[in-house]
């Protein structure tokens, strides 16, 4: 079994020796998710990565997974294969992460989900008109907690080649330039996300040490 398989499996029975977590109790300060995406002609690719964790606040809040305190956990699939085989998961993910063009939402199909950790969920959206200025949303996960956040990044030329997705601006518009624009050379993609990762966990940990020191929340 791979390991993230281990993870989730690990994670849905921790969930059902210690009762039912609230969704609220995923780790929204770690590293934000990460969503790739790329333009050829009138189509528009994303995959979105989640940490397993999130996955498993993902399944919990739209029912992948069956209640301990309502009835018996299945243990025939692992927490991963339910996460892959829910229909409710893949409803969640097309309604909250979205491409549109000149105001109308391309057509969207969500690949089969398998391997979600190292493979993430990956979207086609089919556009009405060759792709220059799209504006991509990623919503997923921000329901649960409004900490949350997705890196975007473009794997194509884009402007800007990288952005960062909140749950309060968790559109924006990408201008794809084909050959030589602003987007980012390839192999500098993973130093980019982790540059930005790292820039992103340091906020985050600035802002808990601010609130620890004056003893409260904002």
């Amino acid at each position: 079994m791979r390991i993230h398989t281990r993870v989730l499996a690990g994670a849905l029975l921790v969930c059902a020796l210690g009762g039912w977590a609230a969704p609220a109790a995923a780790h929204p300060f770690g590293p934000p998710s990460t969503a790739r995406i790329g333009a050829d002609g009138s189509r528009v690719t994303i995959s979105w990565f989640a940490a397993e964790d999130d996955w498993v606040a993902l399944g919990q809040s739209v029912g992948a997974f069956e209640d301990p305190a309502t009835g018996t956990v299945s243990t025939e699939l692992t927490g991963e294969q339910k996460l892959e085989r829910s229909p409710a998961v893949r409803d969640y993910l097309l309604d909250r992460i979205t491409v549109a063009q000149g105001g109308r939402r391309c057509a969207s199909r969500l690949e089969e989900l398998r391997a979600l950790v190292t493979e993430g969920a990956r979207f086609v959206f089919d556009c009405r008109s060759p792709v220059t200025q799209v504006d991509v949303t990623v919503a997923a996960l921000t329901d649960l907690n409004e900490a949350y956040r997705t890196m975007l990044v473009a794997e194509t030329p884009a402007t800007p080649g990288q952005t960062l997705l909140t749950g309060a601006e968790s559109t924006r518009r990408l201008t794809f330039s084909g050959a030589g624009g602003g987007g980012l050379p390839a192999g500098t993609t993973t130093v980019v996300v982790s540059a930005a990762v790292l820039l992103a966990g340091a906020g985050v940990s600035t802002a808990l040490w601010r609130r620890r020191g004056t003893g409260g929340r904002s």
